[in-house]
């Protein structure tokens, strides 16, 4: 399975699009808030579900914090970020990911581009969408017979 990740487009729908042109065939696009707006644009516009979850910046919602899902049967804990304080560290998440008993996390909120491995757990922080972001970019993260890989791909 492909994943097409992205995060804090803050308004930047257009750029959000040509993420999903470059990217190619994805089986599944997921946004992790700072845009719950352009994530359903792109809904719209794919006529398929994409998989959101709210960020700080995402006031008026009813979309939730966090998710869990599984793919593959591989589980994923979905967040923005701001909740588990990512732009101090990891730790808070780690820790949250261990109470999930999760796999793999998929975070935003920061603006920087991340895919980190702590004790078999994949993080992955796509990066910006937003026009304020000087490198804009989006995760690809593949899941293919209980094997996980992941890349940062910048777009301009």
């Amino acid at each position: 399975m492909k994943i097409l990740i992205f995060s804090d487009s803050h308004g930047n729908y257009p750029l959000a699009i040509k993420a999903l042109d470059n990217a190619g065939q994805v089986d599944q696009v997921i946004h992790l808030g700072d845009g719950a707006d352009d994530a359903q644009i792109i809904e719209d516009l794919l006529r398929q579900k994409v998989i959101t979850v709210a960020g700080n910046c995402d006031f008026k919602t009813s979309i939730p914090r966090d998710i869990q899902i599984t793919i593959d049967h591989m589980k994923l804990f979905i967040t923005h970020g701001h909740k588990y304080n990512v732009k101090m560290g990891l730790k808070q998440l780690y820790n949250k990911a261990i109470a999930e008993q999760t796999s793999i996390v998929l975070y935003g909120h920061t603006h920087i581009a991340a895919i980190e491995t702590i004790n078999n757990i994949t993080f992955i922080n796509p990066g910006c969408l937003s026009q304020s972001c000087t490198f804009t970019s989006y995760a690809i993260l593949s899941i293919i017979s209980g094997k996980v890989s992941a890349e940062i791909v910048e777009i301009r």
